[in-house]
């Protein structure tokens, strides 16, 4: 386990990679009615992680992109039900990373970089 991953909340890189990370936070706040039907997923180069509302530590690579995405699913009503992603390729960069996911009433999201 690298000493990124060792701090307590973060969730490992678990893919083979050799080389320097870094710290990802994404942020995912409820909107509307959305904390009590929705379940929030992130996905870290295509790894599906099922995680709570508020905002989720990874490491990831820092010496090549990542792709990031979030999205919503829910099983209430007539079925399961996906939200369509919001989306964002990381370029490298050595320096911690944030992102806010922003969804709408209408469950359209966005992934915005913070600071």
């Amino acid at each position: 386990m690298s000493e990124l991953a060792s701090q307590p909340g973060v969730i490992p890189y678990v893919d083979n990679h050799d080389g320097s990370r870094r710290l990802l936070t994404v942020e995912i706040r409820p909107f509307g009615t959305l904390a009590r039907i929705y379940v929030p997923f992130v996905s870290i180069d295509g790894r599906q992680y099922v995680v709570s509302w508020g905002a989720i530590t990874f490491e990831i690579p820092a010496d090549r992109n990542v792709h990031v995405s979030v999205h919503l699913l829910t099983n209430y009503g007539s079925g399961v039900t996906s939200t369509p992603f919001a989306s964002i390729v990381l370029a490298p960069h050595p320096g911690p990373v944030r992102l806010f996911a922003n969804f709408t009433s209408n469950t359209e999201g966005a992934l915005l970089p913070v600071g």
